[in-house]
C-alpha cells in the first residue's frame, strides 16, 4: 500500500502496554551473548554514543561484573529508592518453564539464608514499609524488578534493604515444602487477572505475531508449569540468570553518593556467578503478511477496530542525529493525533477515540496502527473517518499552525522542567536510570535537552515534520485489520475490507490553515478587595477573604521548584444528589467537554498551547472541584481559566454526546468481573436501596442533559461558597493578585459552604447476613466481602484506631489467605469513618478466591475474626502495622499533594490541621487490648453484611445458600 494514495493504519499492538506485568515492548535489550563479547562491548550506551550523559549519576561495575547506577537527590527529602534489575524474564524460560520467572519473583519473599520463610515483609514492616506500597516486585518479558521504597534516609535502613536485595540476588532456598504454599498463590493471581481483557489481548498477540515466541511467554505463565513446578525446576532458573553480569542495582535518594557506592560494593562484591545469558529469541514476526482479518467478540468488550502494518526493524541508537529525527517525527504523529481528538470531540463524533502511531516490537519488526475505539455498531463510521483523516495528512502534509502549536507545547514541557530540574523526584531518576538499563535511552540533564531543541527549532518546518513521518512509515501492502466488540460486524471479514476500502476511497482535500487564536477570557471586573489575611503559625498557611466572600489559602514551598498546585472548592457536591433525584449532579463529570461560552473544549487545546494549564471538574461529596497544576509564569492565566469556567461554561452537544456514549459502554459489561458486580451493587445492599447510594437505571442516565445541569447547579456555579488553595513555588504577592482579578472579582459569592444538614444523614442496612451477586467472567472466580458498620470520624482516636484496625486485619488476611493457605492473591481490610455522614462509617473485608475455596476461606476469615476479639495480639504485630502508617504522616509533607490536602479547606474546615498534627500521637498511644475492643466492638461475623459474589452459573453449595 502506497501512503500517497492509501492510509497508514496500525493498531492491535497499542494494547501490549496493558498487559499485566509486561514491560515496554519497545525496549531494545543490548546484553551481550558470552562473556568474551561482554567484555569487548560498551557497558553504557552513552559510551559510544554523541549524547551527553546527566552528570548527577554515578555509573559503576564491580569484578564480578553487576553494574550499578546511583545518584544523591532529596526530593522527597529523607527518603530513597532502591531497584535491583534482573536482566531475564519470561523470555528466559524454556518451555518447560512458561512461569517460572514470575514464581522465582514470588520466591525471594519466602525464604533466603538469613532471612527465614515469612520473615522478610515482617521485618521491612517493622522498618515502616508496608507490603505492596513500599515493598514490591515485578515480571516482564526481559526483566524482572524488585522494589523497596524506603521511608527514611538512615543508614541501618541502607543496610537492611542491601541486605535483603543480596538475599535475594544469591541467598533464595527455594525449598520444596514454601514453593507449594506459595504455588496457590500464584495461581491465585493468574484466576484474578484472567478475564475478557485479558483473553482478548492473547487473542490479538497471536493474529498479529503468530509464532512469535513472546506471544508464547506472557509472564504469568501456563497452568501445566505452574501446577507442577518442582524446587529443583525453580532453583535451575534461578541460578542460571541471577548472576552478577545480569544484574545491575540502582538506588536513588537522600544519601551521600559515596556511601551508597561503598556500600553496594561491601554487599555485592563477593557475590559469584556465571555469565551473562544468551539474548533470549523474542520473534519472529512475519512482516510480509496482509490483507488477513480477525474477528473477536466477547459481550464484555467495547468495540474497536484496528488496521495493522509491519516493516522491517531499523537500528536507532540514542545519538543526537537520531534524537533531532525523532523528534521531527513524533510532531507529526503528535499532529495526527491531535486532528483525531478534534473528531472525537466534536458534534455527531465518529468514534470515542482513535490513535495513530509506529512502534519497535522487540528487533523483529516495527508496527504501524490506526485504532479506533467506536460505540457499539458504528465500527464503520468511525473506521471510514479516522482513515480519511490519516489519508489527508499522509498526502497533504501539516499547516503551519499545527506544527507551531506542537512546537510551543514541547518547548514549554522543556522549559519547566529545566525550571524544576533540582526537585526532581527520586522516582523519576530511577525510571531513568531503568530506561538506560532496558532501551539503552541515555539520561540527560533538562538544560541540555532545552538547548538541543532549541538548536532544532528553528528548522523545524511542516515540510520537515512532513518528510520524517513519511520516511517512518511502510510504503506497501494492505492492513492486517482485527475487529473486537460484543457481537461480530454485520456482514463479516467482507464489510471489513469494504469499509477499508471506503475510507481510501473517501473524498480528502489539503487542510486549511487556521491561524492563531487568543484566550476570550481576561477580564473579570475590579479585582477584588481582600477583608481578611491571616497566618496560621502551625503550618505557615497564609489565609486570604476577599470581599465577594472567596476564600484563598496559600502555602509557600520549594519542594518542587517552579510547581503550583491549585484546588477550587466550590459549594455543591453529590449532597446535592435526592432520593426524588439521584442522578442531579451525574453530568458534573463531563462539563468540561462542552468547553466555554467562547471556546469548544478542541479550541482550548489550540488557544492554551504552549501554556501549563488545564479545566477539569468533579464532583466530590460536599465540593465540586478543580484541580491541577500549573507554573509561577502561568498561574494568571490559570486562574482567568478556572474564573470562566465558572461564569461561561459552555453546556455544548458534543459534551452530551460523549456522556452518552461513555454510558452506554459502562451498562453493557456491568457484571463482567466479581469486582464490577459488587461495585456496582453494594451501595444499593448497604442502604437498603437509597437511590442516592444505588446504581440507577441506564435509561436515567441517558435521560440527562446539560439543560437540567444547568438548571441544577447553575446556582452553585453563580453564587456557592469557593475555597481556593495554591501550593507551591510562587510569590504570594502575585498570586493574591492573580486571584483578586479573577475569582476575587466575581459578584458576591454565599460566605459559607451550606450544611444541608437532611442530605447528610445515611443509614446503614438492617439486614445482616449472606447475600449473593452473580457476575459473568470466569466461572472459577469468586469474592468475598464482609462489611459492618462503624462511625464517623468525629473521633479522631476511634477513627484511628479503626484505621490501625484495618492495617492489622489486611496483615492477617495476607499471612493466612495468601501466606499460609494459598487460598488468595491480595486479600484487603479497610475502614472508611465519614466526615460527611453523621454516624457513619464501613468496615469491610475482601478475598477474591476460587469458587471452590469459598467455604474454607470464609471459615478462615471467620476464625481470625474470633481471635482478634478474644485476646490482645502480640504487640509486634500492631507494630508492624503502625510504623507504616507513622511513616506516612512523617513523609506526607514532602509533596505538592500532601501539603494540598491540608491546605485545600484550611479555613472552612480548620480543625482538620490539628487533627493531622494530633494524629502521630494518638497512634502511637493505642495498644494490643484498644485494638482488641474495638475488635470485638465492631467486628462480629454474624453481624456483617456478607456478599458472595459467584458465576451466574454456579451453584452453592447448601452449607453457604443463603
Amino acid at each position: 500500500m502506497n501512503f500517497t494514495s492509501r492510509a497508514l493504519i496500525a493498531g492491535a499492538l497499542l494494547a501490549l502496554p496493558n498487559l499485566v506485568l509486561v514491560q515496554s515492548l519497545a525496549a531494545q535489550e543490548q546484553a551481550a551473548t558470552e562473556t568474551a563479547q561482554a567484555e569487548e562491548e560498551p557497558l553504557w550506551a552513552f559510551e559510544t554514543s554523541d549524547v551527553p550523559v546527566d552528570p548527577g549519576f554515578v555509573f559503576g561495575v564491580l569484578d564480578n561484573g553487576m553494574r550499578y547506577i546511583i545518584r544523591e537527590n532529596s526530593t522527597p527529602e529523607g527518603t530513597a529508592l532502591v531497584r535491583m534489575q534482573i536482566d531475564s524474564g519470561s523470555l528466559d524460560e524454556t518451555e518447560s518453564e512458561r512461569g517460572l520467572a514470575h514464581f522465582v519473583e514470588h520466591m525471594a519473599f519466602n525464604g533466603s539464608t538469613n532471612i527465614p520463610e515469612g520473615e522478610m515483609i515482617k521485618l521491612l514492616e517493622r522498618k515502616g514499609l508496608a507490603f505492596g506500597a513500599d515493598t514490591n516486585a515485578s515480571t516482564g518479558f526481559e526483566t524482572t524488578t524488585y522494589m523497596l521504597n524506603l521511608p527514611k534516609n538512615e543508614e541501618d535502613l541502607l543496610d537492611t534493604a542491601l541486605m535483603l536485595m543480596r538475599e535475594t540476588a544469591s541467598e533464595l532456598t527455594i525449598a520444596q515444602d514454601a514453593v507449594d504454599r506459595e504455588r496457590g498463590v500464584i495461581l491465585a493471581e493468574r484466576r484474578d487477572r484472567r478475564g475478557f481483557q485479558q483473553k482478548a489481548t492473547e487473542d490479538q498477540l497471536a493474529f498479529f505475531a503468530p509464532g512469535a515466541r513472546f506471544v508464547d511467554r506472557l509472564p504469568i505463565g501456563t497452568l501445566d508449569v505452574l501446577e507442577n513446578a518442582s524446587a529443583d525446576d525453580l532453583r535451575g532458573f534461578y541460578e542460571r540468570t541471577y548472576v552478577p553480569a545480569n544484574t545491575v542495582m540502582v538506588i536513588i535518594g537522600d544519601f551521600p553518593a559515596a556511601m551508597m557506592e561503598t556500600k553496594i560494593r561491601e554487599v555485592f562484591a563477593d557475590w559469584q556467578g556465571g555469565p551473562a545469558p544468551a539474548e533470549p529469541i523474542t520473534g519472529p514476526i512475519p512482516i510480509e503478511r496482509e490483507s488477513e482479518v480477525d474477528i473477536y467478540t466477547d459481550p464484555a468488550l467495547s468495540e474497536s477496530v484496528s488496521l495493522t502494518s509491519f516493516s522491517e526493524w531499523e537500528d536507532r541508537p540514542d545519538t543526537v542525529a537520531v534524537r533531532d529525527e525523532a523528534l521531527l517525527r513524533s510532531i507529526g504523529y503528535r499532529i495526527i493525533g491531535r486532528r483525531l481528538s478534534r473528531l472525537a470531540r466534536g458534534e455527531d463524533a465518529p468514534f470515542r477515540g482513535a490513535g495513530f502511531s509506529s512502534n519497535d516490537l522487540f528487533e523483529d519488526a516495527r508496527s504501524t496502527s490506526l485504532s479506533i475505539s467506536s460505540a457499539d455498531g458504528e465500527w464503520r463510521k468511525g473506521l471510514v473517518a479516522a482513515l480519511r483523516e490519516v489519508r489527508q495528512a499522509v498526502e497533504f502534509g501539516f499547516t503551519q499552525a499545527e506544527v507551531t502549536e506542537q512546537v510551543a507545547n514541547l518547548r514549554t514541557a522543556l522549559e519547566n522542567g529545566v525550571a524544576s530540574a533540582d526537585t526532581r523526584s527520586n522516582g523519576a531518576f530511577a525510571n531513568a536510570a531503568l530506561r538506560l538499563v532496558g532501551s539503552e535511552r541515555i539520561p540527560t540533564d533538562p538544560k541540555y535537552r532545552l538547548e538541543r531543541f532549541e538548536a532544532l527549532a528553528p528548522s523545524i518546518t511542516p515540510g520537515r515534520v512532513f518528510a520524517a513521518l513519511i520516511a517512518d512509515l511502510p510504503t506497501a501492502g494492505d492492513p492486517l485489520i482485527r475487529f473486537q466488540g460484543r457481537s461480530a460486524p454485520e456482514g463479516g471479514e467482507e464489510a471489513l475490507r469494504a469499509a477499508l476500502a471506503e475510507g481510501m476511497a473517501a473524498e480528502i482535500a489539503a487542510p486549511e490553515d487556521t491561524g492563531e487564536q487568543s484566550f476570550a477570557y481576561s477580564d473579570f471586573g475590579t479585582p477584588g478587595e481582600i477583608i481578611s489575611d491571616t497566618v496560621d503559625d502551625r503550618f505557615d498557611f497564609r489565609l486570604i477573604r476577599f470581599a465577594n466572600g472567596v476564600r484563598l489559602n496559600l502555602k509557600t514551598t520549594d519542594i518542587r521548584k517552579d510547581r503550583v498546585s491549585y484546588r477550587v472548592s466550590l459549594d455543591g457536591g453529590t449532597l446535592l444528589d435526592t432520593a426524588d433525584d439521584p442522578l442531579r449532579t451525574a453530568m458534573v463529570s463531563v462539563l468540561a467537554t462542552g468547553g466555554l461560552g467562547q471556546h469548544s473544549q478542541d479550541e482550548l487545546q489550540s488557544v492554551l498551547a504552549g501554556r501549563s494549564v488545564g479545566f477539569n471538574i468533579g464532583s466530590g461529596t460536599d465540593a465540586f472541584r478543580m484541580s491541577g497544576s500549573t507554573t509561577p509564569r502561568d498561574l494568571q492565566l490559570q486562574m482567568q481559566l478556572l474564573a470562566a469556567a465558572l461564569t461561561d461554561p459552555g453546556y455544548r452537544r458534543e459534551g452530551e454526546e460523549r456522556y452518552a456514549k461513555n454510558i452506554e459502554n459502562y451498562f453493557a459489561n456491568l457484571d463482567a468481573t466479581p469486582s464490577r458486580a459488587l461495585s456496582n451493587r453494594l451501595g444499593g445492599i448497604l442502604s437498603d436501596g437509597d437511590p442516592r447510594f444505588s446504581l440507577q437505571p441506564q435509561e436515567a442516565f441517558l435521560s440527562r442533559s446539560f439543560a437540567q445541569l444547568k438548571a441544577d447547579i447553575g446556582d452553585r456555579l453563580e453564587s456557592g461558597a469557593i475555597e481556593i488553595a495554591l501550593v507551591g513555588d510562587f510569590d504570594p504577592d502575585v498570586a493574591i493578585a492573580a486571584v483578586a482579578s479573577t475569582l476575587g472579582a466575581l459578584p458576591t459569592r454565599e460566605a459559607e459552604f451550606q450544611l444541608r444538614s437532611e442530605a447528610r444523614k445515611r443509614g446503614f442496612t438492617a439486614k445482616r447476613g449472606l447475600q449473593t451477586l452473580t457476575h459473568t467472567g470466569e466461572t472459577d472466580q469468586a469474592l468475598v466481602r464482609m462489611v459492618w458498620p462503624t462511625t464517623d470520624d468525629s473521633d479522631l482516636s476511634e477513627a484511628l484506631l479503626l484505621s490501625l484496625l484495618s492495617r492489622v486485619v489486611r496483615i492477617q488476611l495476607q499471612e493466612r489467605l495468601r501466606e499460609e493457605l494459598g487460598k488468595a492473591y491480595s486479600p484487603s481490610a479497610g475502614s472508611s469513618t465519614s466526615r460527611i455522614y453523621a454516624g457513619y462509617g464501613t468496615f469491610s473485608v475482601t478475598a477474591s478466591v476460587d469458587f471452590a475455596e469459598l467455604e474454607p476461606t470464609r471459615a478462615a476469615i471467620r476464625a481470625m475474626l474470633s481471635e482478634l476479639a478474644a485476646a490482645p495480639l502480640e504487640t509486634d504485630l500492631i507494630d508492624r502495622a503502625r510504623q507504616p502508617m507513622l511513616e506516612s504522616y512523617d513523609n506526607a509533607l514532602k509533596s505538592l499533594g500532601g501539603w494540598m490536602g491540608l491546605a485545600d479547606n484550611a479555613q472552612s474546615q480548620s480543625d482538620r490541621l490539628q487533627r493531622f498534627l494530633d494524629a502521630p500521637g494518638e497512634l502511637k498511644s493505642i495498644t494490643p487490648k484498644d485494638i482488641q475492643y474495638v475488635a470485638a466492638q465492631y467486628l462480629k461475623a454474624d453481624e456483617a453484611v456478607e456478599v458472595l459474589v459467584v458465576h451466574e452459573d454456579a451453584d452453592l453449595p447448601d452449607t453457604i445458600a443463603p
